[in-house]
């Protein structure tokens, strides 16, 4: 079997995994204009104004899914008496004050958004990152980001989440969050199972790669 067969069988039962482990019900849009006084009134200090985030260590949200964007708001908020399902000493406060309703807004706001395209900045590792991206590492069962995350980055379907263009810093500090069990809302583990198989270098690569798609 080859190596692109491989990685692209490998990758559908992982990302069918992750799918069939998500509610499948399709979720009411928020008003992206009154989601937008919340965004560049509170969140665009951290986000900027639009969503294209231009601090390194911050995630860009311009373009990103809507569903994916209200799964991650709702994971950051403790509810009914349970701790939040993603723990994060910022976010956690920030959005403790808003309800679905206002998490529905921001999505639709930032989801409307264009992102701008960001580029990879180190040439040593591009190949390194092109190969992990499009066709993942056989051997060590790490299957090719594409498959769940799409050709350009864009995110196949709304439970995968775009990539392209995304802050590269902020993109390795999640996959080792992943990695190390710091971050656990991740459905079917899909992410921990992956970022174990990956050392520091490459979750450098990749991402610095991941940073030039669009």
């Amino acid at each position: 079997m080859s190596r692109s067969l491989f990685a692209v069988i490998f990758a559908f039962f992982a990302c069918s995994a992750q799918a069939n482990s998500s509610t499948k019900v399709a979720v009411p849009m928020g008003d992206a204009a009154r989601g937008k006084e919340i965004a560049t009134t509170v969140c665009a200090a951290c986000h900027n104004a639009d969503g294209n985030s231009v601090m390194a260590q911050n995630p860009s949200l311009a373009g990103q899914s809507y569903d994916y964007l209200l799964k991650q708001m709702t994971d950051f908020k403790a509810a009914d008496g349970k701790p939040a399902l993603r723990v994060n000493a910022v976010m956690n406060g920030m959005i403790a004050p808003y309800d679905l309703n206002q998490m529905r807004d921001l999505a639709a706001y930032y989801a409307s958004q264009t992102p701008k395209p960001g580029a990879a900045t180190n040439e040593a590792t591009v190949q390194l990152g092109r190969s992990l991206y499009r066709r993942g590492d056989m051997k060590k069962g790490v299957p090719a980001c594409a498959s769940c995350h799409g050709p350009t980055g864009a995110g196949i379907p709304a439970q995968y989440p775009r990539v392209g263009g995304q802050r590269a810093d902020y993109a390795e500090i999640q996959l080792k969050a992943f990695r190390d069990g710091t971050r656990t809302n991740d459905p079917a583990k899909t992410m921990r199972t992956i970022a174990l198989k990956m050392t520091d270098a490459e979750i450098k690569a990749v991402t610095d790669y991941m940073a030039g798609l669009h």
